[in-house]
């Protein structure tokens, strides 16, 4: 397949505060270096961080301009004369961190992420090394598989890489994002028992017919780490995702089963506060920083969600040329799982 002179894409600009998204048509296409593939990308996926990134409050390096979004998926259209891994067809989802193979994290793997230091997926075409994409489950869509690089692998490696979950385990999962119902999912494919917060009593609803064992609304009940760990039967929960931060960690460490893991995933409540280590030594409990995960961990969550056949739930797809449109509804917190943009 030969590839097209041009593409169009999404690009944010500077602005006084923040940045604007803007479409650009007629942009050239990278030909592929030696060890580069060109992916036609089919659907992408937004987070939370795409937000901060537009408001300005998330560190992009000072860039003037920036391709947004960091999860995409699509199929492989050219490759580098050196490429072994890839064939024209292949179907590929792109990682968040594009130099983080596996284990720990190194000092420049932050300087590797897509729709931050990089440019991201918010195009028709990307141009990427070989090394930075993974297949995915077959039974997957493209829209579906945008989903995984960020969310799924967040949710991932904040239950199984770092909390070990294990069947009977119980789970507090704070909202329903995409983070959280990744979170759902994967708890209720392993045999623990999930426990999910909301303000809207119609996303709880939603959660329970996704299997959760219970749920709980937080306008209602302010003060939820009592409440959660009756839940439990007194045991209290033994793993957290935690979005809400200075908000909410102290209610987490509250409802936290002794031996107990949280994953601090966001801060929508905002960071900082004092460090509660005698509620951590206490309870033998740990909390760890979740930033996404490596190829390893992406490839092993693929393996899961092939095994239990997970399908990602997605809220609502929009077209290319909506993209700011699915800003807008990112922005107003009302979805429940993930929001895609189909290209």
């Amino acid at each position: 397949m030969s590839l097209p002179h041009s593409q169009s894409r999404y690009e944010l600009v500077k602005q006084d505060t923040g940045y604007s998204l803007e479409r650009r048509d007629g942009v050239p296409i990278k030909a592929p270096d030696a060890r580069e593939v060109v992916v036609k990308v089919r659907a992408t996926s937004l987070n939370r961080r795409d937000i901060m990134v537009l408001r300005g409050a998330y560190p992009v390096g000072g860039r003037e301009t920036l391709v947004p979004l960091s999860d995409g998926a699509g199929e492989v259209v050219a490759i580098g004369s050196d490429v072994t891994r890839w064939r024209i067809g292949d179907r590929v989802a792109a990682l968040f961190f594009q130099n983080w193979m596996q284990g720990r994290p190194s000092a420049t793997t932050g300087s590797s992420a897509l729709g931050g230091a990089l440019d991201g997926m918010l195009a028709e075409y990307v141009t990427l090394p070989e090394d930075g994409l993974v297949d995915f489950p077959s039974h997957l869509s493209f829209e579906e598989a945008a989903t995984l690089p960020c969310a799924g692998l967040t949710a991932w490696r904040g239950l199984v890489t770092q909390g070990q979950m294990q069947s009977g385990d119980h789970v507090l999962l704070q909202g329903t994002g995409g983070v959280s119902i990744f979170g759902l999912q994967f708890a209720q494919a392993a045999g623990a028992k999930a426990i999910v917060t909301s303000s809207s009593d119609a996303k709880l609803e939603r959660a329970r017919q996704l299997g959760a064992a219970a749920t709980l609304n937080y306008r209602q009940q302010p003060e939820w780490a009592e409440p959660v760990r009756a839940l439990t039967g007194g045991v209290g929960v033994h793993h957290v995702l935690e979005v809400g931060g200075a908000g909410t960690l102290k209610k987490s460490l509250a409802a936290l089963a002794a031996g107990g893991h949280i994953a601090i995933i966001g801060g929508l409540a905002g960071f900082g506060g004092d460090i509660p280590a005698a509620s951590l030594i206490g309870r033998a409990a740990r909390i760890s920083g979740i930033f996404v995960g490596s190829k390893a961990d992406f490839m092993q969550m693929n393996a899961f969600i092939s095994e239990y056949r997970i399908r990602p739930v997605v809220d609502r797809v929009f077209n290319f040329d909506e993209a700011d449109s699915a800003y807008v509804f990112m922005d107003s917190g009302s979805h429940f799982g993930k929001i895609v943009i189909r290209h």
